[in-house]
């Protein structure tokens, strides 16, 4: 395992942004492996969705496609300072001196920049490799669907996104359940609205699912999940409200249409079938950085909303941001695994989610947070860590 020496830094002085849930009694807290989305970045196609989707062209952006603009990048900065406090009040880091830290990243551009985001915040001044393939090169670690030896059924991962949505009929009464928010977004993208504009007109539908790919939906709720999620990063952004949406969107909308991001995600990425064949490589990267003997106390995976997810699906884990659908995996949020020792040396595993409130993406504002601990079932709110390692693999 590849690991790197902190050097000597100040004490962060900075408040910490977020509340770390208390240890249980007797336990300390000795290591930490995260899982995290990268930072806020436009979309990422230059044609962000199909003509006839929206009746104006879409806001402009300062970066390249997909690219994390230097406001998403603040925003990672303001995670790792916080992280760093609130590890180095936990005893895991040290207030000054050299530690081992892992950093992974996935190709894309804006997970590598995420990467080093993170890292100049988490050990101000100190030079940090990043572990990543260069940029662009597809890396099995994040996207295994298509490699030898990893189980990857069509057919079966077909009935486990229809069996999530409650049989074939599913996806249209997923279509029908959202169709108030479907019309509240048709408002947003088209004035006006007509036949021909916007995203409800498409059927839903489950495309046919395909060997070495992940699910995909289709109409719709596709484009509905595309569309929302543009108009959240153009929010996290920091945009004029007269550019969010056109200025026909409310910070209450952006919100409240994330439902259909956080839908997609419960359908495609959750099911458990489909969670583990996706983290097929990444969950022996997770066990073996929290139970080897002398890892690094940090090792985190910069990566997508799609790891994210399928984490929280693979373990059943829940958690929800306020103002948001919950289990919506957030630009910056990520899924914590935190390895505790008690008085006799028995290891246990806890589970949190953390990222920042929406309005903290948008304004970089600094204060409370989300944090919240997250029982895995069968387990509990602590897990043995012998027991947690085989929830993992299971």
């Amino acid at each position: 395992m590849k690991s790197i020496l902190l050097g000597a830094a100040l004490v962060v002085a900075a408040p910490v942004a977020a509340q770390e849930p208390a240890l249980p009694a007797g336990m300390k807290l000795d290591r930490v492996v995260l899982v995290m989305r990268h930072g806020v970045r436009p979309p990422t196609k230059a044609t962000p969705m199909p003509a006839g989707t929206a009746s104006a062209p879409w806001p402009s952006w300062s970066v390249k496609p997909g690219y994390l603009t230097e406001h998403g990048r603040a925003g990672v900065a303001l995670l790792g300072t916080d992280d760093r406090a609130r590890w180095i009040q936990a005893g895991v880091l040290p207030r000054s001196g050299c530690t081992k830290v892992r950093i992974v990243a996935d190709s894309d551009e804006r997970t590598i920049e995420t990467a080093r985001a993170y890292a100049a915040a988490l050990a101000p001044g100190c030079p940090i490799a990043i572990e990543a393939k260069p940029q662009d090169e597809p890396d099995p670690l994040f996207s295994p669907l298509d490699q030898p030896g990893v189980a990857f059924d069509p057919a079966t991962a077909r009935a486990a996104v229809l069996s999530e949505a409650g049989g074939e009929g599913g996806i249209a009464a997923e279509e029908a359940r959202l169709r108030p928010l479907l019309t509240r977004l048709d408002t947003i993208l088209c004035a006006p609205v007509t036949p021909s504009c916007g995203v409800s007109h498409l059927p839903s539908g489950l495309a046919p699912v395909e060997p070495g790919k992940r699910p995909k939906l289709t109409g719709a709720l596709d484009r509905a999940s595309t569309a929302a999620q543009i108009l959240l990063l153009e929010y996290a952004e920091g945009k004029s409200m007269a550019e969010v949406g056109w200025g026909r969107a409310t910070p209450a909308d952006i919100g409240r249409i994330a439902e259909f991001h956080a839908t997609e995600f419960r359908l495609l990425a959750r099911p458990h079938y489909i969670a583990k064949a996706n983290l097929a490589l990444l969950t022996p990267l997770i066990a073996d950085a929290l139970t080897a003997e002398k890892g690094p106390v940090v090792t985190m995976i910069s990566g997508h909303d799609t790891n994210v997810a399928n984490l929280g699906g693979l373990l059943d884990l829940h958690w929800q941001v306020p103002r948001l659908a919950a289990d919506d995996p957030l630009p910056g949020g990520a899924i914590i695994f935190e390895r505790l020792v008690n008085t006799k040396g028995q290891r246990y595993v806890r589970a949190l989610y953390r990222s920042q409130t929406l309005d903290q993406l948008r304004s970089l504002a600094p204060g409370a947070g989300y944090v919240a601990v997250l029982p895995v079932p069968g387990c509990g709110a602590v897990c043995p860590e012998s027991k947690f390692v085989a929830l993992l693999k299971r």
